[in-house]
């Protein structure tokens, strides 16, 4: 399953967020908050990280050779990823494995993860943005907020989290905070993600402020990657515009 990333200021599909989903015998599908902090706590959020992460590598070569050449693949990477795995080195030999241009990729992890170790994930994040890829912060806003991180890290996005975004249209203290977060990007170079957006109303006050991409249901629920090739086959490349 993935999530689309739309440019504000065209409504059109610019990127993807790779999303893991658990699906049942029965065909339902576990809801990632039911079943990630428990991979969480047993580790076996490991091995679930790296598979999504080769996945990721293998469906983003097979767009390309379809022809989607600028389309960028976000995958998340969990803290104990840093901790338990050589990220760097599977980095590499996943991008030579498939071949994959590393410029096509954005890793995402969260504000929490610089609570502990933060050398080593400096360093670790170094290493493979110096392969290529480019780093975001997810859910920016709701953890470990600093000003010394944000100025050490190698970092190229800051997604804002849906939790400033979903009343962005009725609460002023919301408007205020997220018109300073677009303004610290911008102070810093950074682009920024909105999630969450659900509203017209949210996604022109963000476009206005300077935002550069979108992601929410307004735009589209999450959908398989055939889905997704169905709408960027579509003559104007996105599922609704505003």
């Amino acid at each position: 399953m993935c999530s689309s990333d739309l440019a504000l200021s065209t409504g059109k599909i610019v990127g993807v967020e790779a999303l893991v989903r658990w699906q049942q015998q029965d065909g339902r599908l576990v809801p990632p908050n039911d079943f990630i902090p428990l991979a969480e706590e047993t580790g076996l959020i490991v091995p679930i990280g790296s598979w999504v992460l080769r996945e990721a590598c293998r469906v983003r070569k097979i767009w390309l050779q379809q022809g989607l050449t600028d389309l960028v693949m976000a995958v998340n990477l969990s803290a104990r990823q840093f901790v338990e795995e050589d990220l760097p080195s599977l980095l590499e030999s996943l991008l030579t494995e498939y071949d994959l241009p590393a410029h096509l990729l954005v890793l995402e992890v969260t504000e929490s993860l610089f609570m502990n170790n933060l050398n080593k994930v400096i360093g670790d994040l170094s290493s493979m943005k110096a392969q290529g890829v480019a780093v975001a912060i997810d859910d920016f806003g709701t953890g470990y907020s600093s000003m010394a991180y944000l100025q050490q890290l190698p970092i190229d996005y800051l997604k804002i989290d849906r939790s400033f975004v979903m009343d962005l249209d009725v609460n002023e203290r919301d408007k205020a905070l997220v018109k300073t977060m677009i303004q610290l990007a911008q102070n810093l170079s950074l682009k920024v993600v909105a999630e969450g957006i659900e509203k017209a109303e949210q996604a022109e006050y963000l476009l206005s402020l300077g935002c550069h991409k979108g992601q929410g249901y307004y735009f589209g629920k999450p959908m398989t990657a055939a889905k997704l090739l169905e709408v960027l086959a579509k003559p104007n490349n996105t599922p609704n515009s505003f």
